[in-house]
């Protein structure tokens, strides 16, 4: 990472970018709602220490993140900040422990800037609370950023934070990564810890890097990664660092491609249609073999993640004195998942179990699969919070019909920005990989970000 190589060498200074980056905080977060919570007073003590210890010792002695500042997504703790889950039942809630990507990013060297948005539990695509603004897109402030890490992805877009840690349970990196013209990996199932503090009951959910280039995510992961006591699922070993894969060429990959939704009745945009031809060109001028891919995940198994999601809502203990706070939409999915009996999840279970079993052996074929990473572009602020519960969970189920399956399997995903619509809005497009597959991944996005670079597209309020 650039800003991390300029601190060893002495040329930029913790405490000047941690000032710069507060700065656009107090002045621009009003309008993109990246941040629920700016730790200010904590942050610069952190890049006082980190620019001592940048005098002090010889550079390769310092740790991959020295001095950069990191937010934390608002659905992670961290000892001694406020946490909210964006939910209006715990304003008052202070962080008691760090979680175990927290203190990987500390021991990394990172600064901690604050706590970004994230909608109700981390439940719908779009960053929507009680409890802060509505996370918003800098391409287009009238549109939302995604979710569930929306307020990370807005934040790293608007150029209020270099990078940012993200999670993602059923897109929540790639949705709003695409929204926001930013490069997300969702890992392999068990790459990143998710312990202590959230349990990981099904194994959907991942913690992971979002970025504006290929290389500062790829570093990230590489701090992020590793299993941690506790953890209940574990992934295949990489060979060598996943930075190393970014600067290494992917060789001729085989490539699927596939863009029917699993959601029945969703309809891929012709914008999202335009992106995921024009990867499938560039994939194929890059010299990789793309062919269709074979039916695997359809519309059979979409009751089946929605049945986990419900129960999923329960998890975070609410108590019954506080239960009117939340949302319309997490009291709609928690009625459903309180109402779900333990033979009814395990059906729902071994269901899922039965269809990956076949999938396994069709998407192994292949190094890489390529979708559409939403169905459509950037929506609204209010298109799907200002709906009832029903009504809402559908159209996001329309928005996003692509992601979940990968959550599911466990499989990587990347979204990879490789496409603005006519209107200025970025339009993503995902990767999959097989299990333990980051690295292809990453070195074949490595080879589409130098073939179509993205980094100098910046937002307008990138200058403000």
């Amino acid at each position: 990472m650039r800003m991390a190589a300029a601190v060893r060498a002495r040329e930029l200074s913790p405490v000047e970018i941690t000032d710069h980056y507060l700065d656009r905080i107090e002045r621009l977060n009003p309008q993109v709602g990246a941040y629920v919570t700016v730790t200010a007073e904590r942050a610069r003590q952190e890049a006082r220490a980190a620019e001592k210890a940048a005098l002090d010792l010889p550079p390769d002695e310092l740790a991959p993140l020295h001095g950069v500042p990191v937010p934390i997504k608002d659905l992670n703790m961290v000892n001694g900040v406020r946490m909210t889950f964006g939910s209006a039942v715990f304003t008052d809630l202070t962080g008691f422990a760090d979680d175990n990507v927290v203190s990987l990013l500390r021991q990394a060297g990172s600064v901690l800037l604050g706590k970004t948005t994230t909608p109700e539990f981390g439940l719908p695509c779009y960053t929507e609370s009680a409890v802060a603004p509505a996370a918003r897109t800098p391409w287009d402030l009238e549109r939302s950023a995604g979710g569930s890490s929306g307020g990370a992805a807005a934040a790293v877009a608007a150029g209020l934070a270099p990078i940012a840690q993200g999670s993602d349970g059923g897109g929540s990196i790639r949705i709003p990564s695409s929204v926001c013209g930013l490069f997300g990996i969702k890992p392999t199932r068990g790459r990143v810890s998710q312990g202590p503090i959230i349990p990981d009951l099904f194994g959907l959910s991942t913690n992971g890097p979002i970025a504006r280039s290929v290389r500062d995510a790829a570093l990230m992961l590489d701090v992020m990664s590793g299993p941690m006591p506790g953890d209940i699922y574990l992934a295949p070993p990489v060979e060598g660092t996943f930075l190393a894969h970014a600067d290494r060429p992917p060789g001729r990959l085989r490539i699927a491609r596939g863009a029917q939704p699993a959601v029945a009745g969703a309809e891929v945009h012709p914008h999202c249609l335009a992106a995921y031809e024009e990867a499938s060109a560039l994939l194929e001028e890059l010299g990789h073999e793309v062919v269709e891919l074979p039916p695997v995940f359809g519309p059979e198994l979409v009751p089946h993640f929605e049945l986990l999601w419900g129960v999923m809502a329960t998890l975070t203990p609410v108590p019954r004195e506080r239960e009117h706070l939340l949302q319309p939409l997490t009291r709609w999915l928690r009625e459903k998942g309180f109402a779900t009996s333990a033979p009814q999840l395990f059906e729902a279970h071994a269901a899922l179990q039965g269809a990956l079993r076949s999938a396994f052996p069709v998407t192994d074929r292949f190094d890489a699969i390529l979708h559409p990473t939403l169905a459509l572009p950037p929506a609204p602020v209010g298109h799907f919070h200002d709906q009832e519960p029903e009504e809402n969970f559908a159209r996001q189920k329309d928005f996003t019909p692509f992601c979940a399956a990968y959550n599911i399997s466990g499989q990587p995903a990347v979204n990879v920005p490789l496409h603005w619509s006519p209107d200025g809005l970025p339009i993503g497009v995902m990767l999959a990989g097989r299990l333990g597959g980051e690295g292809t991944l990453i070195s074949l996005a490595a080879q589409l970000e130098e073939a179509r670079p993205w980094i100098d597209r910046k937002p307008a309020i990138w200058d403000a």
